[in-house]
């Protein structure tokens, strides 16, 4: 998952920004983790430990109240309620990374997707957006090939995954929606040659950058076998000792 934070890291300078290039430098000096990736630990930490999704994000917004959670998380975090309220918001998708490297099948991975989703975005769309996003994490480490797992999003999700990015870039927009932002992502993967170009081509898009990119690299870490070293020390620089310690027992137990 330390792909997905990379890309929310790298991304986070270019979310208003409207970025239609790939030429930046990949870390700006005011680039810093968001809510993508305390979400994105949160959800680590349920699967280590066994806390409830309701819990761990009511927690993990208690200690990191200002790291740009939308108005309708907050709310819903703070108060500390307890039910969904049918967001199909891209919240769903950038928090799921981890389910994707946790289970040894699909199906286990699909069911977790959609328990991790449903406890804030239970619209169809939101519990799509993280299944498919989790299931292209899957797909990706247990061996298909691009091919495969464009194949499969297409046929289980119904995302239209032929579209170019040439094509999307001159008039895609800030869109914070699954459906507006997950196709993107993995788009933007399934044209990279590596970590690095498939998070630049996602952010290039000009729309929400850092989720984009943390949805794009997650894919893309799993696919391409990891993350180069020089990315992953930078990124773990710039998280503080509660992030990486979760981080670190995520990795240990599921990725290496």
């Amino acid at each position: 998952m330390i792909g997905a934070i990379a890309g929310d890291i790298i991304g986070s300078v270019h979310e208003h920004t409207a970025t239609k290039t790939t030429d930046f430098p990949l870390f700006a000096p005011h680039c810093r983790f968001t809510d993508d990736s305390v979400l994105t630990v949160a959800v680590a930490d349920c699967l280590l430990t066994g806390k409830s999704y309701v819990s761990a994000f009511h927690e993990y917004v208690s200690h990191y109240p200002n790291a740009g959670y939308s108005q309708r998380f907050r709310q819903w975090a703070e108060s500390g309620a307890t039910e969904a309220y049918n967001s199909f918001r891209n919240g769903s998708a950038m928090r799921v990374s981890a389910v994707g490297w946790a289970f040894d099948t699909l199906d286990d991975v699909l069911a977790e997707a959609r328990r991790s989703a449903e406890v804030t975005h239970n619209h169809p769309e939101g519990i799509k957006g993280a299944q498919a996003t989790a299931a292209a994490i899957f797909l990706a480490r247990t061996g298909s090939d691009k091919n495969e797992i464009r194949h499969w999003v297409e046929e289980h999700a119904g995302y239209d995954l032929r579209r170019t990015l040439d094509e999307i870039r001159p008039t895609y927009t800030f869109n914070e929606t699954c459906q507006g932002t997950v196709p993107e992502a993995i788009i933007a993967f399934l044209e990279s040659e590596d970590y690095e170009d498939a998070v630049r081509k996602a952010i290039s898009l000009g729309g929400d950058a850092d989720t984009l990119a943390c949805i794009t690299g997650g894919i893309a870490e799993a696919f391409y076998d990891g993350v180069p070293t020089s990315i992953e020390d930078t990124v773990m620089d710039k998280l503080d000792d509660r992030l990486t310690a979760i981080v670190k027992a995520f990795t240990s137990r599921y990725i290496t």
